[in-house]
């Protein structure tokens, strides 16, 4: 697969994102189920993604962005994938490793590759390995280069590669030396002995090419290695940016679900005959139990929708004044965020059908991806586990412990 040479794009107000993003999600809604029926990776859309300069909206003011927060993010990646939450997702990592630049990086790191992403570049993700015990162990280790004093040799295996396939950089979770600390390496996704292999075979969020990135001897110059195990040695919301924007995702599917479910009870559903004999309904759309499930549904969206925002304002305050009583309640705030998206994905995906009826479960209408795209991608990290931090802090007080997963 060839990257296209990027394509600066504008630098974003609030207001000017949010209506970007509406647009983008609009033209990218009506590929949607096409694009996951057939499995067509969407490269003429993430260039579009790059060309509008959303991707470029947390870059800060200093470096030349327009230095977003959190909470218009999240808004963005949610309207993103009311239209397709592949493309949502895709630049997931991109973002958090923009957040993780600006945190770790040397100040000339961050200048070469803050001027990457404004002028359109992609940064992907080769973070989680597949043969690993957990998500936090890892294999993948830089060595010190025999040839280039300084210097570092890169080799490893990564899986769940989301967004490296479309990626200009990818930073590259790894040892600095054997069983060292964390680091993460910057590698060029065209650099020798780096292979991007499109082998994602989920069941949903099937367009993400989540695949395999294969490093062999890859040289990485020292300037391009930055520290990562110090990021959990501080209060941090490192973690809870990342969980909030799976959380915008999840109630992008939720959103979609409800709206695609409510356009095909209006115009292709047909009524039930008991609630033609009971009420005289006409319609689908006016059987009093269809309008009750979806005041059901719509009301666990829009309080899943509603703690999404929230949820940003807190990541927003706790970067504004960061301590360990900041950072636990941004994480306790997105913790709720993503408990409640997952369920009101599913739900939503799930009871599509029950409103819908028989005709909405033919196969060709591909109306199930919203349902497996929600229990796809939900399935990133265990919301019982949110719940669970969520009530140890509401029975005792008990923060939530410091680590990338909340």
């Amino acid at each position: 697969m060839t990257i296209a040479a990027p394509a600066r794009g504008t630098v974003h107000t609030a207001d000017s994102a949010i209506a970007t993003a509406t647009d983008l999600a609009a033209r990218f809604a009506r590929g949607a189920a096409v694009r996951d029926r057939e499995r067509i990776l969407p490269v003429a859309e993430v260039e579009e993604l790059s060309a509008s300069g959303l991707l470029a909206i947390t870059v800060p003011a200093e470096h030349g962005g327009a230095g977003l927060g959190a909470e218009v993010l999240a808004e963005v990646v949610r309207l993103v994938a009311t239209g397709d939450p592949n493309l949502a997702q895709i630049p997931h990592s991109h973002f958090v490793y923009v957040a993780a630049l600006v945190e770790q990086g040397s100040p000339a790191l961050q200048e070469h590759l803050l001027a990457e992403v404004l002028a359109g570049k992609r940064f992907g993700n080769a973070q989680s390995e597949i043969r690993s015990r957990h998500v936090r162990d890892h294999a993948t280790t830089l060595r010190p280069d025999p040839e280039r004093r300084g210097d570092w040799l890169l080799d490893g295996d990564k899986g769940y590669a989301t967004g490296a396939l479309f990626a200009h950089w990818i930073p590259v979770l790894a040892h600095l030396g054997d069983d060292g600390p964390l680091h993460v390496a910057w590698v060029e996704r065209d650099a020798d002995g780096v292979a991007v292999v499109d082998d994602w075979d989920g069941l949903g969020q099937r367009v993400t090419a989540s695949g395999t990135v294969r490093l062999r001897r890859v040289r990485v110059s020292a300037d391009r290695v930055m520290p990562y195990h110090l990021t959990f040695e501080r209060p941090q919301v490192y973690g809870a940016f990342a969980q909030l924007l799976h959380a915008a995702i999840d109630a992008g599917i939720a959103r979609a679900a409800v709206r695609e479910a409510g356009v095909f009870v209006t115009t292709k559903s047909r009524p039930y005959p008991d609630a033609m004999a009971s009420y005289g309904t006409e319609r689908a759309a006016d059987d009093p139990l269809v309008v009750q499930a979806f005041g059901e549904i719509e009301l666990q969206v829009r309080a899943a929708e509603a703690l999404v925002a929230v949820a940003g304002q807190a990541v927003d305050r706790a970067r504004a004044g960061l301590t360990a009583e900041s950072a636990a309640e941004a994480s306790l705030a997105v913790a709720a965020a993503r408990a409640a998206t997952t369920s009101a994905a599913v739900d939503a995906g799930s009871r599509l059908f029950e409103v819908a009826g028989t005709r909405s479960a033919i196969a060709s209408l591909d109306l199930d991806r919203h349902w497996r795209n929600a229990r796809t991608h939900t399935l990133h990290d265990p919301a019982a586990w949110k719940v669970h931090h969520l009530g140890r802090y509401a029975v005792d007080g008990t923060l939530p412990p410091n680590h990338g997963q909340i």
